[in-house]
């Protein structure tokens, strides 16, 4: 599958070939409703608590005796039925998550990317930066290319001043490539990702590394010898200094 990459603001940058596993794949509604919920129910805090009768601030004294008065025996006045007394059966802090298999978790975020690009709703950007954190000129580019609602995925990191630029802009939210998720590319309209987004979501759904992760794994022993390079020589002057 090909579609033409755009310049923020409008012009084309070339084209990109997509898997057709990923961005073409069938559209399963239930799946993706099984997605939501998931998502939806995770995020949930669960801080609501009623007390019990063992938990309300009051006395365990025998009220009146039990028998012979004519009213109802009662060990405490704590009982439900009683003023200010426990709640039966009330919510508990507790985790609304529950589990999802992960092919699941898989098939439905393939589901959610094929029903943009059906629906010709998937835009290729060349890349999500911006030359200043101005939001006035970010709404103008996005607005000349007709865009108003919208879910902006960009690559390993989020550019600073392109952030700052949407974070005023109502119904524009700007995530990650890490972040992608069901939720957020089902409530907004259209869903925007940087080329460099689309290699890195391709990769992670064929089980690949992705470039970018690559990249940092290669350059992470280069750094560290660098760094114990430039402390040697340190310590070798100490050394000096002592023995003078």
């Amino acid at each position: 599958m090909k579609l033409a990459i755009t310049k923020l603001g409008g012009g084309k940058a070339g084209d990109i070939e997509l898997d057709d596993a990923i961005f073409k794949a069938p559209v399963r509604t239930d799946i993706m409703h099984r997605m939501v919920n998931y998502q939806l129910a995770k995020r949930q805090a669960g801080t609501h608590h009623t007390k019990t009768r063992a938990e309300v601030s009051g006395t365990g004294k025998k009220p009146w005796r039990q028998k012979g008065t004519g009213r109802a025996r009662a060990g405490d006045l704590k009982r439900p039925q009683d003023r200010q007394g426990g709640v039966a059966f009330g919510p508990r802090t507790r985790s609304h998550a529950f589990d999802l298999p992960k092919k699941i978790k898989q098939i439905a975020l393939k589901s959610a990317l094929s029903s943009k690009a059906a629906a010709n709703k998937l835009i290729v950007l060349d890349e999500a930066v911006s030359k200043d954190h101005k939001t006035k000129p970010m709404a103008a580019a996005l607005a000349k290319m007709e865009i108003d609602s919208a879910l902006i995925i960009s690559g390993a990191e989020v550019d600073a001043n392109f952030a700052r630029a949407t974070n005023n802009i109502p119904k524009i939210d700007v995530l990650p490539a890490q972040g992608l998720n069901v939720y957020d590319i089902l409530r907004r309209d259209t869903l925007i990702m940087t080329k460099e987004a689309v290699e890195t979501i391709t990769a992670r759904l064929n089980g690949e590394t992705p470039k970018a992760e690559k990249k940092a794994k290669e350059a992470a022993p280069k750094q560290e010898k660098a760094a114990a390079a430039k402390k040697a020589p340190a310590k070798k002057t100490a050394a000096k200094k002592e023995t003078e």
